[in-house]
């Protein structure tokens, strides 16, 4: 595995926990809705795919995939600044681009860019 794959399944572990608990309760109907999710992540070496499953559970692979709700395209040093410090206002401005393929996607990303520091 190369070091975005690694980056991010570090980051899927730490995600896990939180999506499996928003997705009980009262609002957990409402995030389910979202799910799965596929996100597409470009450095400049590197591509990799992360999904979460309807249960909540990250899985991360090599390569990109056909049909993605999100492709962010990001310089692997930022990405690492801003999974490390989740705080946007923390990472330092550069080269950034996104784009949602899904309505789905779209939503998702909104709500969890400040949170994940991009």
């Amino acid at each position: 595995m190369g070091a975005l794959v690694d980056l991010l399944a570090d980051a899927g572990r730490q995600w896990e926990p939180e999506l499996k608990r928003r997705l009980t309760g009262l609002l957990g109907g409402i995030f389910r809705a979202y799910l799965p999710q596929t996100w597409v992540f470009r450095t400049e070496q590197e591509t990799a795919t992360l999904r979460v499953a309807p249960d909540g559970r990250v899985a991360v692979g090599d390569g990109a995939t056909d049909a993605p709700d999100v492709t962010v395209e990001v310089p692997l040093r930022r990405l690492e600044a801003a999974l490390r410090s989740q705080r946007r206002e923390a990472i330092p401005p550069g080269e950034l681009k996104v784009t949602t393929h899904s309505a789905k996607g779209k939503t998702a990303f909104d709500y969890l860019r400040s949170r994940v520091g991009l």
